[in-house]
């Protein structure tokens, strides 16, 4: 097919701001997975489906459970389960304890608003 551009799984997207690889990063409604180091203002390669154990939210009542909603709070650079002001990237694809430093999400892939 002529029009076929790749599959879609890493986009080349401008980082928003500093981010290392591992990463997560919110580029307009694009959730991505840095694949490098990458300075703010710069082009890099973000993983967009997936699997990936993310920086978190600790504390409180933050346990997740296999299946849950997972959002990104862009302010924290964290995934969490609050839906509040944050931008949902995918689902939790384990659980993780309240003082779990990262949790394991599996990316949606879609970018929703």
């Amino acid at each position: 097919m002529k029009n076929y551009v790749q599959k879609g799984e890493t986009l080349t997207l401008t980082a928003p701001y500093a981010v290392s690889s591992g990463g997560g990063a919110l580029v307009g409604s694009i959730f991505g997975v840095a694949a490098a180091d990458y300075a703010s203002g710069t082009e890099g390669e973000f993983q967009v489906q997936g699997v990936f154990d993310l920086t978190r939210e600790t504390g409180g009542s933050t346990a997740w459970s296999a299946g849950d909603l997972i959002y990104w709070d862009n302010t924290n650079k964290r995934a969490t389960k609050t839906a509040t002001s944050n931008k949902l990237i995918g689902v939790a694809a384990r659980a993780a304890a309240d003082g779990d430093a990262t949790g394991r999400v599996r990316l949606n892939g879609a970018f929703i608003s």
